[in-house]
C-alpha cells in the first residue's frame, strides 16, 4: 500500500468515524451504549469515532444495527 492509499484509507475512516459520532449523537447514545448494542468494546467505538481504527465489513454492520440504521447511511457520500 503506498502511503497515498494510506492517506485516503485514512481520510476515509475519520469521515465514518464523525458520520458515527453524529448519528450516535443524535440518537441520545454514549460510547458505551453504542459498543453494547453492536457488541464491540467502548474503546474500539472511541478510537473509531476519531478516524484511529478501519472498521472491518462486519464491524460495520454490527455499528448500524446498533445504531439501528442501515451501514449506507454510514457510509454514502464519505470523503
Amino acid at each position: 500500500m503506498t502511503k497515498r492509499d494510506r492517506a485516503e484509507e485514512l481520510a476515509i475512516a475519520a469521515a465514518f468515524g464523525r458520520r458515527v459520532r453524529e448519528d450516535r449523537i443524535a440518537k441520545k447514545m454514549t460510547q458505551e451504549g453504542l459498543a453494547e448494542a453492536a457488541g464491540i468494546h467502548a474503546t474500539f467505538v472511541s478510537n473509531l469515532e476519531r478516524g484511529y481504527r478501519v472498521p472491518s465489513l462486519p464491524t460495520v454492520l454490527r455499528i448500524a444495527r446498533g445504531l439501528d440504521t442501515s451501514p449506507g447511511s454510514l457510509i454514502d457520500n464519505l470523503r
